[in-house]
């Protein structure tokens, strides 16, 4: 038995209309906050995303630039605090988007947004690259720290939930550089 043959209707041309009228709609994922919290929570969860881009960012060059009698040491040491580091974009990055926010579009917007300096210097000591991260580090606790309280002020307690995770992360990233850059004694210590 034969199928009855039906014919194709011809594919619609897509309105011109249509597609701008979509370019133009909003991102607005439905949320139980308020827009006053969405928009606070957003804006400082864009400013520590586009911090932990620029951190990574700089620890891979003071990764690929490490000289010295350390080099190994420091090298690992920096290859595996930039994974961390990368690894908290998505996260920080979806967060925005599921509480109805925008995320960063460019590395020109990172560079708009960021507040850690970058360094683009031609050489720097290891000892020094160590000390920059940690205090770029520190600064980033701070303002993780921040952000925590703007998500305290307005209920939002998965996003301070995770914030707490990168808090420690962070903290531990401090440490290991601190104690990576003291001078040893005749201790050893």
């Amino acid at each position: 038995m034969k199928k009855p043959v039906t014919k194709k209707k011809p594919a619609r041309k897509p309105d011109p209309k249509d597609l701008k009228a979509r370019q133009r709609a909003p991102l607005a994922t439905p949320t139980d906050l308020k827009a006053a919290a969405t928009k606070d929570i957003t804006a400082a969860l864009n400013g520590i995303l586009a911090d932990v881009f620029a951190i990574y960012l700089k620890t891979k060059n003071f990764h690929w630039h490490m000289s010295g009698p350390h080099f190994r040491d420091y090298h690992l040491l920096l290859d595996e605090q930039a994974d961390q580091i990368y690894a908290m974009t998505d996260p920080i990055a979806e967060r925005i988007r599921k509480l109805g926010g925008s995320t960063l579009r460019s590395i020109g917007h990172i560079a708009r947004t960021q507040r850690v300096l970058d360094n683009d210097a031609e050489y720097v000591e290891p000892l020094d690259m160590l000390a920059e991260l940690r205090e770029d580090n520190k600064t980033l606790v701070a303002s993780l720290r921040e952000a925590h309280n703007v998500c305290d002020e307005h209920r939002d307690i998965a996003t301070a939930s995770l914030i707490e995770v990168w808090i420690d992360e962070t903290e531990r990233r401090t440490w290991f550089l601190f104690e990576s850059s003291r001078q040893g004694d005749s201790s050893g210590h």
